[in-house]
């Protein structure tokens, strides 16, 4: 019964450390990504996420009932952060407010590729012999780092698609008012959920594999940097 179940597939293939590491990283990733959206409205004028009381670093909060439910079942999730585009100082501002989640993934990856090469380097002896970890440890480090960025390349990659209601719509409608009233429309709902289905039945097939090739090859190369070539190249 439990065949297709995530944690159980993961559990077999993986291991429990794998699943542990993916619940951590999804949470922390998904607050991270809307509180870069709390704290940019803020920084805008729009008090609403203050107000809201979704400045807080509780996931519950962030992601609500429906996405954990989905979480438990399927091992993806979401989140939302409230705003109040009435209240931005700027024209632009909605896109600023918008990319601010993306980049926050983005630099997350970027840290976790310098953490997850660093522990190559360190964890693996690269660099000083003495320090060398177990296998199962290097390679727990390993799955982390390199989840983590996966994760969060393929989180910036597809909230930047042009479709509802992800923040690249938001910002490909601050720019294209005739988009924003497609969008706004009657129809809105239908194109919004119609363009998702497409976009995560085909985009999936090939934003996954950017996300986890950038996430190995990004670690793997900046370790071989660090430690001067000991460690090979991907």
């Amino acid at each position: 019964m439990l065949t297709g179940w995530w944690v159980s597939t993961w559990y077999e293939r993986a291991g429990p450390f794998a699943i542990v590491a993916w619940v951590i990283i999804v949470l922390g990733s998904i607050t991270l990504h809307e509180l870069a959206h709390g704290w940019a409205a803020i920084w805008r004028g729009d008090r609403t996420p203050i107000e809201s009381g979704h400045m807080t670093w509780n996931p519950v909060v962030h992601m609500g009932l429906p996405s954990l439910i989905v979480f438990a079942v399927i091992g993806i999730a979401w989140g939302m952060m409230p705003v109040n585009p009435a209240r931005f100082r700027g024209r632009h501002d909605d896109a600023i407010v918008a990319i601010a989640g993306p980049v926050m993934n983005l630099l997350l990856a970027a840290l976790c590729i310098v953490l997850g090469a660093a522990w190559v380097a360190v964890a693996g002896g690269y660099a000083t012999p003495a320090l060398t970890v177990s296998d199962n440890a290097f390679r727990d480090g390993q799955v982390f780092f390199r989840l983590a960025a996966a994760l969060n390349i393929v989180l910036a990659i597809f909230n930047m698609l042009p479709a509802p209601p992800l923040d690249g719509s938001r910002i490909l409608a601050t720019f294209w008012p005739r988009y924003r009233e497609i969008i706004e429309g009657p129809n809105g709902q239908n194109i919004a959920l119609f363009s998702l289905i497409v976009l995560l039945y085909f985009g999936g097939r090939y934003i996954y594999p950017i996300g986890f090739d950038t996430a190995i090859s990004g670690t793997q190369t900046l370790a071989h940097w660090m430690t001067g070539g000991r460690v090979p190249l991907p």
